[in-house]
Order: C-alpha cells, then sequence, then structure tokens
C-alpha cells in the first residue's frame, strides 16, 4: 500500500524530537534493506544484491543529510533521547524475505523502494499538518519535499527495471494457469516417490493440481496480469517459487473478479497453494 496505515502518534514538539525521528526512519530503512541484500547473498541472486545495496546507499545517504542537519542545528547527531513515539507502518519489506528468491526482480524491489518513499512523505506532510511551531511545520515540509525528490529518483530506477526486465522477458515462457497447475502435478508426483514425500501425501496434492487445472481449463477465470510477461524457467523448473506463482495468481484473483463466486473459487485455490507450500516446507525442515 502507499498510503500510511495510521497517522504519526502525536505532534511533534522539539527540532531534537523531529530530527531524532527522521533518522530512525532512515536507520529502518538501511536495516531492512541491508537483511534483503543478506537473504539475497545466501540465496546466490547476485543481481538482487546490488539492487538492494543500492537502496542501502540511497537511504545511508538520506541518514547522513539528516545528521548534518542535526549537527547544524544542535551541534550533534540526533537524540534518540528525546523521541516520545516512535514512527511506524513508514517501511515496509512487502514479505520480499519471505517469498521464493526466484520470484524476486530489480522492478519488484525498486516498486517496493516507490511505496515505502510515498509512505515517508505522507508521515512528514501529516507532521507538518500537526505542527503548532513555524518552524517545526517548515522542517517537516523540508524533510516532505527531500522524500519527494527521493521518489522521483526510484521511479526513474523503477522505470529502467521495467523496460529491462520487458526486454529480458523474451526469454521466458509463455504459460496459463492450467499449465502452471500440471506443472505443479509433476512436481509433487516426483517428490511423492521420495523416502519423505510419502509421508504428508504428495500424491493426493499433485492430484489437486490436475483437478484444479482440469477445472481453469474449462472455466478460466481469465487473463492473469502476473503472466503477461511470460514466466522465467528457473520458476518452472523449481516447485517452491511456482507453487508461490500460483498463490500469487489466485489472491489476485480472489480480490478483483467481478462475481463472488468466481472469487470464492480463486481463494480456494489459493487455500490448496498453501497446502502445498506448507507440505514442502515442513519436508525441507
Amino acid at each position: 500500500m502507499s498510503i500510511l496505515k495510521s497517522e504519526p502518534f502525536a505532534a511533534v514538539t522539539s527540532m531534537d524530537e523531529l530530527l531524532a525521528i527522521a533518522y530512525v526512519m532512515e536507520q529502518e530503512a538501511i536495516d531492512g534493506y541491508s537483511k534483503l541484500a543478506d537473504h539475497m547473498r545466501r540465496e546466490n541472486r547476485p543481481e538482487m544484491v546490488a539492487v538492494f545495496e543500492r537502496l542501502v546507499g540511497e537511504e545511508s545517504q538520506h541518514l547522513g543529510n539528516v545528521v548534518h542537519w542535526s549537527e547544524t542545528v544542535s551541534g550533534g547527531k540526533p537524540d534518540l533521547t528525546s523521541l516520545r513515539w516512535k514512527p511506524t507502518d513508514t517501511f515496509d519489506d512487502e514479505g520480499a524475505g519471505a517469498v521464493a528468491p526466484q520470484l524476486l526482480s530489480a522492478y519488484r524491489a525498486f516498486a517496493m523502494a516507490v511505496r515505502n518513499e510515498e509512505r515517508a512523505f505522507l508521515f512528514w506532510t501529516y507532521v507538518a499538518a500537526q505542527a503548532e511551531q513555524e518552524e517545526l511545520c517548515q522542517a517537516a515540509e523540508r524533510m516532505a519535499k527531500e522524500e519527494l525528490g527521493h521518489l522521483a529518483t526510484l521511479r526513474r530506477e523503477r522505470r529502467q527495471a521495467f523496460h529491462a526486465e520487458k526486454d529480458s522477458a523474451a526469454h521466458d515462457l509463455d504459460f496459463e494457469l492450467p499449465e502452471l497447475e500440471l506443472k505443479l502435478a509433476d512436481h509433487l508426483e516426483g517428490i511423492a516417490t521420495m523416502p519423505k514425500g510419502a509421508a504428508f501425501d504428495f500424491h493426493d496434492l499433485a492430484k489437486h493440481a490436475r483437478e484444479r487445472s482440469t477445472e481453469l481449463a474449462r472455466h478460466p477465470f481469465g487473463s492473469s496480469p502476473l503472466l503477461k510477461n511470460g514466466v522465467a524457467p528457473e520458476i518452472i523448473g523449481r516447485i517452491t517459487p511456482l507453487c508461490e506463482l500460483l498463490l500469487d495468481c489466485y489472491l489476485d484473483f480472489g480480490e478483483r473478479l467481478p462475481d463472488q463466486e468466481s472469487r470464492s473459487r480463486a481463494q480456494q485455490y489459493a487455500a490448496g497453494a498453501v497446502e502445498c507450500r506448507s507440505a514442502i516446507r515442513a519436508l525441507l525442515k
């Protein structure tokens, strides 16, 4: 989401407090993107490590600006003891640390960063509106303008990533949901033959995947926007990212299909994908 889940807890009453809040927000973003970079490093995704390290660099520059401003105002770094409350809901990794790494892309990462900057901008506009002192109102407005500048930079990065991925999509494969469910069923059948596979009844899960494929062929939901640029071979070839891609597709349909019956069916299929994912995770423990 690009909007705040809640407004700032209380009006900011001093420059020390305002700069401490700004410091905490920038540090939270640095920590969040650093964790994602480490996650991608463990998953051997160097191209995504570079993206998240780029975001860490951006936020580190923003943090440096806040520290410099604080040194100009008070002669030192922001005093975190002046915080009466901490901002919440301004940074969100949107589950990027939990999904299969093959489903992450530079475009998705920059889109997430754009939404985080939008939240930060809205946060500072709320602070400015609540400020009772003109000095604090102007300072909050300055922070909001800086977030707009960051937002413009990240939107450019997002556009470049979109066009780069669109160009590389020529190497991806065209699949619709019935075919993807059959691919999932094949993976599940393969796991069922493993020594530990029988304990989770993967044959039954494969059967349900084939049933979903048949039903989708007879009564399709329509074209999924998540499949319009094709599916990368590394997703088709691995069960976990394939399962999560199907889950994303069904959750999307479950929110936006026009009739309740279709939405309910999509949600039922999403539950089936969750069941598959849970069995796979349990098997790998």
